[in-house]
């Protein structure tokens, strides 16, 4: 079984910056930023191999991929304390696309998974500003 995940935040990572084949440059760079004890978020990286993977699969993730980001997902959302799709606390993600070699102007990211019509009203709670809240909604959408 292929790893496809590798872990990050806490003072702590399972990569490092010299598996930036693996990781992609940004990945690697948050690896080894939190091996150095620097403050970064808890995260994950899935590796460029799952890209491999789904190409040679005829344009399918490998059969073990949605555990292994469920229980990643389960481990972030047990070190800050909020839960993914939670109504009253949710937990919101980054998703940054990445890859082996820099590509400026390639990469998309997606800011606030995880709002939507159910979490915004915990999010603007927690957050104590609900303008802030429904604008971060809206922009999402």
């Amino acid at each position: 079984m292929e790893k496809w995940i590798y872990a990050f935040g806490d003072g702590v990572a399972d990569g490092r910056a010299a598996m930036r084949d693996l990781l992609g440059g940004k990945g690697a760079n948050l690896a080894e930023m939190a091996n150095l004890g620097l403050p970064v978020p808890p995260g994950f990286t899935i590796t460029t191999e799952v890209c491999a993977a789904f190409l040679a699969n005829d344009n399918r993730y490998p059969d073990d991929l949605a555990a292994v980001v469920d229980t990643a997902l389960k481990r972030i959302e047990e070190q800050v304390g909020a839960r993914f799709g939670d109504p009253k606390l949710p937990l919101l993600v980054l998703v940054r696309s990445g890859a082996r070699a820099s590509m400026p102007g390639m990469m998309d990211t997606v800011l606030n998974l995880g709002l939507n019509d159910h979490t915004v009203a915990g999010s603007a709670a927690a957050s104590g500003d609900a303008r802030f809240a429904w604008d971060s909604y809206r922009r999402f959408v």
